[in-house]
């Protein structure tokens, strides 16, 4: 039922129902009588503390005057941080996210509250109510679209972090929307955006972009570094240390590269990461950071033995990645892409590494591995095991495997990984059983109705 009468009004009705004096609801409230008073003959404004208060003593739910409270106090009173701030924040924590989105929206034309707003979104970032500082910061960068300010290009970093999802369609275009904006960001967070995109381009196979965000992360860390190093200056305050995004963006580079199947390259920038000479006075944070990617190091060198068909090297490369359970996954990855390219028998892998072959978040001993990379990673795996079970003629297996890889591609919105599952599956349909048949029927109806959603997305825009 909707609300007519004012908060006033109902306060009013509220004692006079209950046959209740201002005294009495002062006590109930624990509002000053007389700042009661003032509050219904309309003489004083009613502020946010007053106002939870007040609702409580009238046996109300939290925030059911919120709606009125936006008319009320906000937009046909003269506006003040001091009612609206302390609003915003009780929205956010009773998850009020409409009446908050209302009220910033109300003050968008005073462009003075913007630094406000700003603050207030950091935060709320800060804090992890997240769905709150998406309102707050798209009210900033709308306001200020037209600025060039470190204020706006980081209201586009957060909503472009905060809008990662598993959709590496929607994922692609906010990584595209974002792009413009990485040379206004304070120096504090550009390196850690360009990982970000890396990370984004990487799981989308778009290789031109990691090499080129990743050479320009390299450009600007070793620039700062040098510096460092000879002004003995101190080193910005970031996530990480400055020798991670160096050894990051040559990682980066040694990945695409050996995406592309250009191997000699690869191992180029893997010795560019596997011992660096340059890192000799490195702190105990670093030196963590540094004997990660020594052994990352090592475990590479072994993958590209094996993607050049040296079968030799997999019981030595198991060995290697046993005790280093941060590992095993992407070890397992690797393994099919190169058993399935050379014919390899990995059958005894496969069973004594059958865990690791779930879905789960990846960490390392540097920190957790992007969400968006990992699951690309398990749906191609998903994939190679189809294929690696249908040439050892395990067909219902093999089908198995791929049609959990062709949902797991439509879950992502993976153009790649959905072609890829649909021709295997094509290939050796006489092999696959009714009910196999009935659930790919299903997952091509869902294929469908994500390309119709995406022709939708287009002519929108047009």
């Amino acid at each position: 039922m909707e609300m007519t009468a004012t908060i006033r009004e109902q306060m009013e009705g509220f004692l006079h129902k209950n046959e209740m004096t201002i005294n009495r609801f002062a006590e109930i409230s624990e509002v000053n009588s007389g700042t009661l008073s003032n509050i219904l003959n309309g003489n004083r404004p009613i502020s946010m503390q007053q106002l939870d208060r007040i609702t409580s003593g009238m046996g109300l739910e939290e925030g059911y005057f919120y709606e009125l409270y936006i008319d009320e106090c906000i937009f046909h009173a003269t506006p003040d941080w001091r009612r609206l701030g302390p609003f915003l924040h009780r929205c956010a924590e009773l998850g009020k996210l409409d009446c908050l989105d209302k009220a910033v929206r109300m003050t968008m034309d005073n462009i003075s509250y913007s630094p406000l707003l700003f603050e207030t979104a950091e935060v709320f970032f800060k804090e992890g109510k997240h769905e709150a500082a998406v309102l707050l910061y798209r009210s900033v960068a709308e306001s200020e679209r037209f600025q060039h300010s470190e204020r706006l290009a980081l209201c586009q970093y957060r909503l472009f972090t905060l809008g990662l999802t598993d959709d590496q369609e929607m994922n692609s275009r906010a990584a595209v929307y974002f792009e413009p904006y990485i040379d206004r960001l304070d120096e504090v967070y550009q390196l850690d955006a360009l990982v970000d995109l890396i990370n984004v381009n990487g799981s989308i196979h778009r290789w031109d972009k990691v090499e080129e965000f990743a050479e320009l992360m390299l450009h600007k860390a070793m620039i700062e570094f040098k510096y460092i190093e000879t002004k003995n200056h101190i080193e910005v305050k970031r996530k990480n240390p400055l020798i991670f995004y160096i050894l990051y963006g040559h990682l980066s580079l040694e990945y695409s590269y050996s995406e592309r199947g250009e191997y000699d390259k690869a191992l180029y920038y893997v010795s560019q990461y596997a011992d660096p000479s340059w890192g000799n006075n490195a702190n105990n944070e670093e030196l963590q950071i540094i004997n990660q990617f020594k052994e990352w190091a090592v475990a590479n060198k072994y993958v590209y033995q094996l993607m050049v068909g040296q079968a030799e090297v997999l019981s030595e490369y198991m060995e290697f990645v046993s005790t280093r359970e941060d590992e095993i996954f992407v070890a397992l990855c690797n393994i099919m892409i190169a058993a399935n390219r050379h014919k390899f028998q990995v059958d005894h892998i496969l069973e004594d590494y059958n865990d690791y072959l779930i879905y789960k978040q990846q960490r390392n001993r540097i920190g957790k591995v992007s969400n968006q990379v990992t699951l690309e990673r398990h749906t191609r795996l998903l994939a190679e095991l189809g294929i690696y079970y249908i040439n050892s003629e395990q067909y219902d297996k093999g089908i198995e495997f791929i049609l959990e890889s062709l949902g797991s591609s439509i879950t992502i919105n993976s153009n790649n990984g959905m072609l890829r599952c649909m021709g295997l599956f094509e290939q050796y349909r006489h092999f696959s059983s009714l009910e196999s048949q009935k659930r790919y029927t299903n997952l091509v109806s869902e294929v469908q109705k994500l390309n119709e959603k995406k022709i939708g997305f287009s002519i929108s825009y047009v």
